[in-house]
């Protein structure tokens, strides 16, 4: 979705600061929506709230699709970018919260959850080189087409096919729903990882936009899907292998050392000169992705109340969006005045500042999560 629209707008439009803002809007939209969508899923569950929330999202994405190839006024691509992602939902929280649901075992639920995080990375890897080689063999506009489709397709065989494991309305949630419950970010632990994964999300817009706009000025655009494809695959090794151990460190621990790893890694983007060498690079890079979002939605899952889990996880993603919003948007502008390292700088200052958030705040997670490994 994210390099569908850079491509799109980027080649139609010619500007990455459009190609930024709209990415924004859309990851705006689902952050807020996420929000709204990941309450009322807790009061009357998953079928009944992102069903038609779902069909909803992906007819606005091949609007947007639509929109492009009419080569419409770009601010009217706006209107169906931001209802793309009002209505989106975060699908990995809720399948996480499933398996909660049907894994009675700590260390089972850590294992599925890293499964989750490699699957997610698979779609990372695939997805962009799809969006890729549509947008540059087919039409700008055709990179919009696979997420339209697919997300619908998807949204069905998840919200109705699967609706077996999907956990029941907790008892309590509807009757708490009306302004009594405490504010989720009030919940001791739980503002810091929100404010640290708001930074990694911001790494992650600034990424895409970056190495759009590198591998282009290097005179191979239509290798960006695989460059950013080969940060995945890093990222899923990382993620199945952390998956398969049973970790005894507390999990704000690992959250910590996850964190400061991908500050680090992020680093190795600037010596890249070709996009074989950025692929190397980002691949290694790669490696310290999926253990941090598998730590983020771990240690959510230990700070909420078991009636908000669903909240709480989608903050998680609430947190990616808004972030890789604000990173695409302001990456974009630095590239179109001062180049595509200007964008890579973005994503290392980011990643910085959300490693000393979590440093900060480590007293705070030690005393709010739970001692035993997730």
């Amino acid at each position: 979705m994210g390099i569908g629209i850079v491509l799109m707008v980027s080649s139609l439009y010619d500007s990455y600061g459009w190609a930024g803002a709209l990415t924004a809007a859309n990851g705006v939209g689902w952050a807020v929506g996420n929000a709204v969508l990941s309450n009322l899923v807790d009061r009357f569950g998953q079928r009944r709230i992102m069903l038609p929330s779902c069909m909803i999202a992906n007819g606005a994405v091949l609007v947007l699709a639509l929109f492009g190839w009419l080569h419409v006024p770009i601010w009217l691509l706006f209107i169906p970018a931001t209802l793309g992602g009002a209505f989106g939902g975060s699908p990995s929280a809720l399948v996480r919260a499933r398996w909660t649901h049907v894994l009675p075992d700590a260390h089972q639920v850590h294992t599925a959850f890293s499964l989750e995080s490699v699957l997610d990375e698979v779609t990372y890897i695939v997805g962009p080189v799809i969006a890729t080689a549509l947008a540059t063999m087919v039409h700008p506009t055709a990179g919009l087409l696979a997420p339209g489709v697919c997300g619908a397709v998807g949204g069905f065989l998840f919200y109705h096919v699967t609706r077996s494991s999907e956990p029941p309305v907790v008892p309590g949630a509807r009757a708490s729903a009306g302004g009594h419950q405490r504010f989720i970010l009030g919940i001791g632990g739980v503002a810091p990882v929100v404010a640290a994964v708001l930074c990694v999300g911001m790494a992650f817009g600034s990424i895409d936009v970056s190495t759009v706009a590198a591998v282009t000025a290097w005179g191979e655009r239509p290798l960006s899907g695989a460059v950013l494809a080969a940060m995945s695959v890093g990222s899923a090794i990382a993620g199945l292998s952390y998956g398969l151990r049973a970790w005894t460190t507390p999990l704000w621990q690992r959250f910590l050392i996850t964190i400061c790893c991908y500050a680090a890694g992020v680093w190795l983007l600037l010596v890249a000169h070709s996009p074989l060498v950025l692929a190397v690079c980002g691949f290694i890079s790669g490696f310290t992705v999926a253990p941090t979002l598998i730590n983020s939605n771990s240690l959510m899952g230990a700070l909420v109340p078991p009636n908000r889990l669903t909240e709480g996880l989608s903050w998680v993603g609430t947190a990616l969006g808004i972030g890789a919003s604000i990173g695409s948007a302001v990456a974009g502008r630095f590239i179109d005045s001062f180049g595509y390292r200007s964008g890579y700088h973005t994503v290392i200052v980011v990643a910085m500042l959300g490693m000393v958030i979590t440093l900060a705040s480590a007293s705070i997670l030690r005393r709010n999560s739970s001692a035993s490994p997730a």
